[in-house]
């Protein structure tokens, strides 16, 4: 047996719901797979997954049949049309969208037993700060804020910041402007967030990059396609592309914040 590589992981998350986070993970995942990576995503919005109807995906099981012992973590992963390795969460469970702690710390540690070759793990949060999406933020190893640049995307995405920050001592924090005008315009709104920052948490963020407004995501989810598949030439589809180049060139991390990790034993074996 292959050493096992080590995994990177990504949350994805955002202040408030309805700002493109998942279009962004499922299309990021997307894009990594085509640059060769072995890619894997977790919807872990438990009381609305989506992810698998941008993928396009069908799911006999999900993550409900996992909580409830009938399947184990590897019966319910399904792999997409495109190659991404699909975490199916559950809609419409009414006792899977408010898991304690200890639940989901349950879920990060489950996933060690992974007999799966991935190199990135993709975590597709649920909206907003609750307990879960913490846990789970705290388990990855770098944190992207999806916003939009509208006044309550924006107060919402620093709202969770600043729990991030003051409450669970996380770094690696990075935002993604999404549905913006131009490429500049996205960089504006990432220097805005970052110096209220700055300014009132003492603490800098970091900027992935953009992407642009553009009619191809909307005609994509009427499809239920990736945009990346849909209009693979469109601006969106570039930016996510570019947002996929950039995540690969990134140095590993050498000191996790946030204590319990994905994949812990493949991060110890890989330090030894």
């Amino acid at each position: 047996m292959t050493k096992t590589a080590r995994t990177e992981v990504i949350g994805i998350a955002s202040g408030k719901g309805g700002v493109g986070k998942t279009t962004v993970a499922v299309n990021v995942a997307i894009a990594l797979r085509m640059m060769g990576h072995r890619v894997m995503l977790f919807d872990a919005d438990m009381g609305l997954a989506n992810a698998q109807i941008a993928l396009g995906c069908v799911c006999p099981f999900n993550l409900s049949h996992f909580m409830s012992g009938q399947k184990t973590l590897q019966e319910i992963i399904v792999t997409s049309r495109h190659g991404v390795m699909l975490v199916p969460g559950a809609s419409g469970v009414k006792e899977l969208a408010s898991l304690t702690r200890v639940q989901a710390s349950r879920i990060v540690q489950s996933f060690s037993a992974l007999e799966d070759e991935i190199d990135y793990l993709i975590v597709d949060m649920a909206a907003g700060i609750s307990p879960t999406v913490l846990t789970f933020m705290g388990a990855c190893q770098r944190r992207y804020i999806v916003v939009r640049d509208d006044p309550s995307s924006i107060a919402d995405a620093y709202g969770t910041i600043k729990v991030l920050i003051q409450d669970y001592d996380l770094n690696e924090i990075y935002i993604v402007p999404n549905a913006v005008n131009s490429q500049a315009d996205g960089q504006n709104l990432y220097r805005r967030i970052n110096q209220v920052c700055a300014q009132f948490l003492n603490f800098t963020t970091r900027y992935l990059g953009s992407v642009e407004n553009d009619d191809a995501i909307l005609a994509a989810h009427k499809k239920y396609e990736p945009v990346l598949e849909f209009a693979p030439r469109s601006n969106s589809a570039r930016d996510f592309k570019r947002l996929a180049k950039s995540i690969t060139q990134m140095p590993p991390i050498a000191n996790f914040s946030g204590g319990m990790q994905f994949f812990v034993e493949r991060l110890v074996r890989h330090q030894d």
